[in-house]
């Protein structure tokens, strides 16, 4: 069973989803390695160390991409189970997912308005795929 042979907008929530894992494991790997195994191993009772600028702008796109991706599941659901799949939702799913693919470099090189509007991006994208739903 393929799991991408869904629609355009399931293909899209399928890659969203390994897009978010490959954030937390690339935010938590640099997370622990500025604050150390055994902090991270720990019940964190006490303030956590600094991390570096990089490890930093990692965990805020990944916090930044949880923030999104649940209206994003959401609307691609809706959308599904409704049978209002459109081109404009296969666009707009397209849309958010290659913004927040685009944003994530974007943002861990520190470019701050760039990384703005992929962010406005994403969001007409993930507008889009709702008001689908929606009509």
């Amino acid at each position: 069973m393929n799991i991408f042979a869904g629609s355009i907008e399931i293909q899209m929530l399928c890659w969203a989803v390994i897009l978010g894992l490959a954030q937390l494991i690339t935010a938590t790997t640099l997370a622990t390695r500025d604050q150390g195994l055994t902090y991270n191993m720990s019940a964190r009772d006490l303030p956590a160390p600094s991390v570096s600028p990089l490890a930093a702008r990692m965990l805020r796109a990944f916090g930044n991409f949880k923030e999104t991706f649940v209206f994003f599941a959401v609307a691609v659901l809706a959308v599904t189970l409704l049978g209002k799949s459109s081109a404009n939702s296969a666009l707009g799913a397209q849309i958010y997912f290659w913004a927040r693919l685009v944003y994530v470099p974007v943002y861990a090189a520190g470019i701050p308005v760039v990384r703005t509007l992929i962010w406005g991006a994403s969001i007409a994208g993930l507008v889009m795929v709702l008001l689908a739903a929606l009509v």
